[in-house]
Order: C-alpha cells, then structure tokens, then sequence
C-alpha cells in the first residue's frame, strides 16, 4: 500500500511538470533571416549617418531634438553602441535640450513630443544608467502637462497634446506619454498613468458602461469601428467623423491604444484589450494605415510593431483564420520601401511630416528592430 502511495505521488508530481515540459517552446521559425535584415538595417543606419548635422541632431530645423530622439532609439535597437561617433554626437545633441524643468524640448514646441521620445531615446542608450537622473526629471515634466485638472467627467481628463495643457489632446500624444513614463521609472499604478488610461479608453470605438468609453459618440460607431481607436475623441472632428454622429477608427491610433493598454498592465482579458484586438484582426494589414491609407505609414509601422510583441501572438491569426508571421511581414513590407540610398519616405505626408525622410527612415528602422526573431 505504501508503494502504491509512492507511486500515486510520483505520477500527480509528474503530472504537475510534464505539462510544461511538454509545452512548445515560442516558435523559433518565425521572422526574417537575420541576414536579411542586416542588410536592410546596414543601409538604413549608413543613410542616417549621411543625414547627421554638424551639431549631431537631425532634421532640427523644423522639429528640434524630436527626430534625433526617434534615431536615437533606433540606431541603439539595431545594435548602435552609445560610444560610436554619430551615436555620441546625437545623444550629446539629445542632452543640450534638456531643460531645468527637466524637459527635452527647444523653442518649447511640442513639448510632450519631444521629451516623450527623448525620453525613449534615452531610456535605450541607458545601459550603464547615465541617464538616470535626465530619465526621472523628463517623467517629472510630463505629468505636468497632463490635463489632470478638469473634472473627470471631461472628456479630456487625463490626456496629453503636443504641448502643456493645450486642451487638445488625442491619442497619439497620449499613447507616447504613458510608454514614456514607463521608461522613465514611473510605476504603472501612478495617477497620471492611470489617468492617461482613461483618455485613452474615450478614444476607443466602445461603449461599456463599467470599463470602456462613457462618451456619448460611442454608441454611435458603425460596426466596422467597433473596438478600434480615434485620434481625439471629438464627436465634431470632420476629418474623422463617420457620418452619423460617430467617428472612424484608424489603425496607427488602435496599434498605440492597444500598446498602452499592455505596457500598462492591463489584462489581455479586459474588454477594452479584447475589443481592439478584434478590430485588428477585422483589419490587419502592412499595406496601408487603416482608414488613413498611406498617411503615417511609418508612424503605423511602429506601433504596430509595439503592440503586437506586446500581445505576444508570433502567429497573428486574422478575422478569417488565416495566420501571419507578423515579423517576417513586417520586415518584407519595410524591405519593399526601402530605396537603394537606405532611405525611406513617404511622399505628399505632411501630416504625420514623413515626407522628411530622416523621419521616416528613423521610424522604419526602429520598426524593424521589432521585427528580429526572439
């Protein structure tokens, strides 16, 4: 009887582990072949390098330290060491426009932008904690550009714009500014995480009296929308009005929503998360931003990208079942664009500014780093 014991003991101990034994590792064939993306990523970081200013930024004309700080990031992803001669001179270019209200910013244009993706940009050069200091100071700047000082019934509760307290925020500035203070330490139980949250959740296609938009708009979205992302929540926005009192959803946003959501803790099992994965699955593609076409294209890239490693499917299965090795097809429509000088850009945009190809050359690269195998 005892042996029996013994032996019922083993097989339940067992019965514990082989589960996880057995259990398929992540898919170690899915992505591109790493020298496939060597060679784009090569010709890409050689472009870059052609394009640096003598000061160290890029593209500082119009846009201050803000395209710097998206090259940056995307040269340290792709294996950039912090000491290489054009990394140095834009992380010292980056650092010149720290400000002593801890911002990165020049001109005090776009205010959140920029120390949003300084910060990002800092955050992966930060291997031995030199900017620890700039990091929390940066965090520090943010939340007070946070419209945390309206009743939270507003709409604009909780959201961020381009600058301080511009009372225009959307979704996009929003979404750079809760990934930012994450990289700057800020915990995810913090107030103004947790208030950006809830701008965020208005800007999504719906309505849940508990966790999703409480806005009135909501209830108005065609079915196509439902689960997806506006830019701002404005019910009188034209540009992205659906006609019948709602708005359109589009894909850069619903990438970035859904991306705020995961970074933040969120569980894949909230019904905010399962509704904008529905959308994606409704609308996954690499050939155009949903419902913008080729505007931002880029921008929607890098979100992309963020999100769905966030998500954490290697094979996407869309709305018709089918599967998608995200990163090998996002690594195929990036390699498609590129131009024989390395350089990417996308033509007539204006609104996202990626007609500026150091702009959309540093987006494109830092989505591909995402697009490497794990």
């Amino acid at each position: 009887m005892r042996t029996s014991l013994r032996a019922l003991g083993l097989l339940a101990l067992l019965g514990l582990f082989l589960p996880a034994l057995a259990a398929p590792a992540a898919d170690d064939k899915v992505g591109p072949d790493e020298k496939d993306v060597k060679e784009v990523r090569d010709k890409a970081v050689a472009y870059l390098r052609t394009k640096q200013e003598k000061g160290g930024g890029f593209s500082t004309r119009f846009f201050g330290p803000g395209i710097t700080a998206v090259v940056v990031a995307a040269m340290a992803r792709n294996g950039v060491s912090d000491d290489d001669k054009a990394m140095k001179a834009a992380l010292d270019y980056l650092t010149s426009n720290v400000q002593a209200d801890g911002g990165i910013y020049a001109n005090k244009r776009m205010t959140n932008y920029t120390t949003s993706v300084g910060i990002m940009a800092l955050s992966e050069a930060n291997s031995k904690g030199k900017y620890d200091t700039i990091l929390k100071n940066a965090g520090k700047f943010l939340k007070k550009l946070q419209d945390d000082d309206v009743a939270e019934k507003e709409v604009n509760f909780g959201g961020v714009g381009y600058g301080a307290k511009d009372k225009r925020p959307d979704a996009s500035n929003t979404q750079m500014f809760i990934e930012a203070l994450i990289k700057a330490g800020v915990p995810k139980d913090d107030p103004s995480i947790q208030r950006a949250l809830k701008f965020i959740s208005r800007c999504q296609n719906l309505p849940d009296k508990e966790k999703g938009n409480d806005q009135a708009w909501a209830k108005k979205a065609k079915k196509d929308d439902e689960g997806g992302f506006v830019y701002r929540p404005d019910p009188d926005d034209e540009k992205h009005a659906n006609g019948e009192g709602g708005l359109r959803s589009v894909g850069a946003m619903t990438y970035g929503g859904l991306k705020s959501f995961l970074y933040a803790g969120v569980s894949k099992d909230d019904v905010r998360v399962k509704g904008a994965v529905k959308w994606i699955r409704k609308n996954y593609t690499l050939e155009e931003n949903p419902g913008q076409k080729q505007a931002g294209l880029y921008y929607y890239y890098h979100t992309f990208a963020k999100a769905m490693e966030a998500l954490g499917e290697d094979n996407f299965k869309d709305s018709d079942g089918k599967s998608h090795d995200w990163r090998k097809e996002l690594f195929e429509a990036l390699k498609k664009r590129q131009n024989k000088d390395g350089s990417f850009i996308n033509k007539g945009d204006r609104t996202f500014g990626e007609e500026d190809p150091g702009l959309a050359t540093a987006f494109a690269l830092l989505s591909l780093s995402y697009a490497k195998k794990k």
